[in-house]
């Protein structure tokens, strides 16, 4: 019969318990290829984890190191004589001479202020070791994107962009880790979590 249609024979109806003969050559012998998605899903993903735990480790040393700079003296940006141990302020110098802009005023009131000082200071100390360790990555995050905001604030406008600078960049990134739960990689934030006290106060992971 001609299939005015489609301009050609068309083949008699098959009864059911016939079956086309080129279905059979269709599938037979064929090899059943294997999806790549999920393997290089899972690859993709745990690169993730390894480069949010580097950045992690990374912004940790940056802020620890700060902090031993800072209290030593050990000369890559604090001057041996100006070690906190020895007397020196952490904060007289940035404060007292690089602050600038609108609030230039009142960071040099700050400048040197023993207890700006300790407040500095202990918030370089307890970000850095947090996010090293990868406990406490919530106070981590909301204390270092605080610190930085004001440091980006104490050298408005920034030297070589309107409004954008390294000190944005790092906020953003601190707040990033953390909703990644960058601590459990390279970290000990699974440890850190299945603790009691953490469990009872889940504002502390």
């Amino acid at each position: 019969m001609v299939d005015i249609a489609n301009n050609h024979e068309s083949s008699p109806p098959t009864t059911p318990t016939e079956r086309p003969q080129h279905t059979a050559r269709h599938y037979s012998g064929t090899a059943v290829v294997p999806d790549p998605a999920p393997a290089a899903t899972a690859t993709a993903t745990t690169t993730t984890r390894y480069l949010l735990a580097g950045l992690r480790l990374a912004l940790g040393w940056i802020f620890l190191w700060a902090f031993l700079d800072k209290l030593f003296g050990l000369g890559r940006s604090t001057p041996a004589a100006n070690a906190w141990l020895d007397g020196g302020s952490p904060t007289a110098g940035f404060l007292g001479k690089a602050a600038t802009g609108p609030f230039a005023g009142i960071y040099h009131s700050m400048a040197g202020n023993a207890v700006v000082d300790t407040l500095f200071m202990t918030a370089l100390l307890g970000i850095g070791m947090a996010l090293i360790l990868g406990i406490g990555m919530r106070i981590a995050a909301a204390a270092g994107a605080l610190l930085t905001v004001l440091m980006w604030t104490a050298v408005l406008p920034p030297a070589t962009n309107p409004f954008m600078d390294d000190h944005l960049v790092y906020a953003a990134v601190l707040i990033l880790l953390t909703l990644l739960n960058a601590g459990n990689t390279w970290g000990l934030g699974h440890r850190w979590a299945a603790t009691s006290l953490v469990r009872r106060n889940t504002w502390l992971t």
